[in-house]
């Protein structure tokens, strides 16, 4: 438990203190924000604002699991090293992005082809690694198996273990896909994305803590309610490095932003997101904890559907949240509100979580 809060201190300290020279370091080259000429015309006063803020979420968050690991005496487990490569892997992706748009004077960064070999490069060498490095027990870090709340009986390596292997890089680079763009999407109000985040993360906290006080690798008469988790301990302490890195982040985002996480952020948040689902073994239960984003994104479906289908929009604007800023809604009330929602999914999740382990 230690470990776990020395990783969210450590965290917390790192960003809430290294973000101000982060922004004094933007300015000084003028790396700010270019506004989506269709978005609210209220944002254009947001022009210029420095961006790429992921930077600090992300070096803080290997500082926080860096300084836990010291105090542990111990090298990283294979579950929080590809934790971090996704998180990290995925926020180079973005930072390409962001620093394009730059560079370019742009609201519009890399490539739509470049994104996705990026992204799938990072994606796929995630799932494949995730599969190997058994530990005493025979334990990978993610399974063939599609999870809940733990692993379920539908077991993608029906048909062998190659084809297991191809379906779950499929699988995995869905969920990885979803949740980048879906964290993403939330980007779009100051502190959103980053209040929503930490809700979220501060979930998977939990998860992980309960995950090890129950695991089948430590109780000696291990019942059916225990956790086939190869490393719960490290996915609470990364998920708690994520979560203190939001909140010092948050410091400096919540509105009026004096920075953005950019894509480098959005991209390597939502990649934690589905890595932690993916070795936590509670891929479905996540469209649950991280329900506010799920909602965003089925906003943004649904606009470009009904668009397409009928040339009628359900939203004045989507993403969702701009919707209600066009409807007279003012930021920050948006924002609360929505952390709120966030908060409310979060509490729903690890109640059905607890709730299975109770009548299991």
């Amino acid at each position: 438990m230690i470990a776990v809060l020395v990783a969210a201190g450590v965290s917390l300290l790192v960003a809430l203190l290294g973000t101000p020279l982060f922004i004094r370091f933007l300015v000084r080259r003028n790396y700010g924000q270019f506004v989506r000429q269709d978005g609210p015309t209220a944002h254009f006063t947001k022009r210029g604002t420095p961006t790429m803020g992921g930077v600090v979420i992300i070096g803080a968050t290997l500082l926080g699991v860096a300084a836990s690991m010291v105090l542990a005496g111990r090298p990283p487990s294979a579950s929080a090293l590809l934790a971090l490569y996704l998180m990290t892997g995925l926020g180079l992706v973005g930072f390409l992005d962001d620093f394009t748009k730059i560079r370019k004077q742009r609201s519009l960064g890399l490539t739509a082809k470049a994104k996705i070999v990026g992204q799938g490069f990072v994606g796929i060498s995630f799932a494949v690694l995730a599969l190997q490095f058994p530990n005493a027990n025979s334990r990978t870090p993610a399974s063939t198996k599609i999870s809940f709340l733990r692993d379920t009986n539908l077991d993608l390596a029906f048909a062998g273990a190659t084809v297991g292997l191809i379906l779950f890089v499929v699988w995995a680079n869905f969920l990885i896909t979803a949740w980048s763009n879906a964290v993403n999407l939330t980007d779009g109000l100051d502190g959103l994305a980053t209040g929503s985040s930490l809700i979220v993360f501060g979930a998977y906290v939990l998860v992980g803590i309960w995950q090890l006080n129950q695991s089948c690798q430590r109780i000696a008469a291990a019942g059916p309610g225990c956790y086939e988790v190869r490393d719960p301990q490290d996915i609470a302490i990364v998920a708690a490095a994520i979560m203190g890195a939001c909140v010092g982040f948050l410091w400096w985002n919540a509105s009026p932003a004096k920075i953005f996480m950019g894509d480098t952020g959005s991209l390597a948040l939502g990649g934690a997101l589905a890595g932690l689902s993916i070795l936590s073994r509670t891929e479905i239960l996540a469209a649950v904890i991280g329900g506010l984003f799920v909602i965003i994104v089925l906003s943004d479906i649904i606009q470009i559907g009904s668009f397409k289908l009928t040339r009628r929009r359900v939203f004045k604007m989507a993403p969702l949240h701009h919707h209600f800023e066009l409807s007279g809604w003012g930021e920050v009330t948006i924002v609360i509100r929505f952390w709120l929602i966030a908060g409310f999914f979060a509490a729903l999740g690890m109640g059905i979580f607890y709730a299975e382990w109770v009548v299991s």
